[in-house]
């Protein structure tokens, strides 16, 4: 509920909804699209996941998660709805059972546990990776399985993942600082659902896709290190500890060249 009403309040800003809707004029499916909440738009789930992610992102009010990688668990749910509702949808039609909003809510405890867990010890900013790569992984992952994707399946469109790269971290920092960290998780939620759909079509995964010598992510993107997960697994030890930001788009930071803390943004955050 805090996600989606961070994303109905960006809809009073026109720098938002100005990169809403299809990608070009007409194409929509009425009646039968990924609906966009608080808009009349009913667009194809890749596209629909651009549109809530960008919502629920513009305004940097939704949930985050601080550690050796921040980033915004929150951000999963844009792959998450518009594939949930555009499938439900479709399997209503087709006289089969939809997906339950049980299911949307396990979704995202699992979503924000694997970009929270990886988040714990593999410092994409140290490398100038920005976190939305976190976000692309755990929704692949997730969306590959909603929509009823084997785990062969998910193994192949999470290799993808990690192959496309990373967005830059250059929007988030002077004198290159701009609009596209509003939108860059919303990116990297539609294309978690573009990589699924193509892994229920059959298309391939890479088997050493991170450790490939020379060619693989961890040579090439992560200057070397190992990605790493920690030793607790996955549960829900993240979706139990997110932050809500509650007066401020802000958050803080420990300053390690100071040792005192150095605030992101104008202001402070609250934990619940």
């Amino acid at each position: 509920m805090d996600t989606l009403g961070c994303g109905l309040l960006a809809l009073n800003y026109p720098a938002c909804t100005k990169l809403l809707g299809p990608v070009v004029a007409g194409a929509t499916m009425p009646g039968a699209g990924a609906r966009v909440p608080g808009t009349s738009y009913e667009l194809d789930p890749v596209r629909a996941a651009f549109n809530i992610g960008a919502m629920v992102r513009w305004l940097d009010f939704n949930d985050t998660w601080l550690a050796a990688e921040w980033g915004h668990p929150s951000d999963n749910l844009g792959g998450i709805l518009a594939v949930a509702d555009y499938f439900s949808r479709t399997r209503a039609r087709e006289g089969e059972a939809a997906l339950t909003i049980g299911d949307v809510l396990v979704g995202m405890i699992q979503a924000h546990e694997v970009q929270g867990v990886l988040a714990l010890e593999n410092a994409l900013n140290r490398v100038g990776l920005d976190h939305v790569l976190f976000v692309r992984v755990a929704s692949t992952g997730v969306v590959t399985r909603l929509i009823g994707g084997t785990r062969a399946d998910v193994v192949s469109a999470l290799a993808n993942a990690f192959i496309d790269g990373g967005a830059l971290r250059t929007y988030r920092h002077a004198p290159n600082t701009g609009s596209r960290k509003s939108w860059a998780a919303g990116d990297a939620t539609s294309r978690a659902v573009w990589l699924a759909l193509n892994a229920l079509r059959g298309e391939m995964g890479y088997p050493s896709a991170l450790s490939a010598p020379i060619w693989g992510f961890q040579e090439v993107l992560f200057r070397g290190n190992q990605l790493r997960v920690p030793s607790q697994g996955f549960g829900s030890y993240v979706m139990e500890n997110t932050l809500f930001k509650i007066s401020f788009p802000a958050e803080f930071h420990p300053d390690r060249r100071r040792g005192s803390t150095g605030i992101a943004s104008a202001g402070c955050k609250s934990t619940r």
